[in-house]
């Protein structure tokens, strides 16, 4: 069963532009005679490390793209273990990621809003009348908030103290008179 992997490695900085191209090649022919196919090779450049790997501070990355069996993918890695000039690889199986990421995207367009879906014409012509001819399309005014926020604020606030004022402070001292009455009987 032929499935997408993605095989990130890093070259030792010091490797010439010609022996990374080789080192890729050779890497191809091992995934084409197991029955793979590369799909792209991509050098994405020489990168600082975040942590320093067999004395080296920096590498040359590159990306493989691959689409092959899971024997051809332990080849493949086996040959990037003992190959001298890889100092890093990493091996993603790609397709469960791309089935995961497209069922994301399902989800998130079921549940766009719809006020970002309607066009603008539509828009338009929702807020013109229905008795209204075309060639006297006036705007409609938007319609009037209930109350200001603000004005609702000085009302809440008075009626804070009162509430406030309502409930007793005795189910605070409650606690520690059960506990003097608890050391008391000891």
């Amino acid at each position: 069963m032929s499935r997408l992997y993605e095989v990130m490695f890093i070259v030792r900085p010091d490797v010439e532009d010609e022996e990374a191209d080789k080192l890729i090649e050779s890497l191809g022919n091992t995934v084409k005679t197991g029955g793979g196919v590369v799909r792209s090779a991509e050098k994405l450049g020489r990168r600082k490390l975040a942590y320093q790997v067999r004395k080296f501070n920096d590498g040359n990355y590159i990306l493989l793209t691959i689409e092959a069996d899971g024997a051809v993918v332990l080849e493949l890695e086996r040959r990037l273990r003992v190959t001298e000039q890889v100092i890093k690889f990493i091996t993603v199986r790609m397709d469960e990621e791309e089935k995961r990421l497209a069922k994301v995207r399902a989800l998130r367009s079921a549940h766009r809003k719809v006020s970002a879906e309607q066009p603008a014409a539509a828009v338009e012509t929702a807020r013109t009348p229905a008795h209204a001819p075309a060639h006297a399309s006036a705007p409609v005014p938007a319609p009037v908030a209930a109350a200001p926020a603000a004005a609702v604020a000085p009302v809440a606030a008075a009626a804070a103290p009162v509430v406030a004022a309502a409930a007793p402070a005795a189910p605070a001292a409650a606690p520690a008179e059960t506990a003097d009455a608890a050391q008391a009987s000891v």
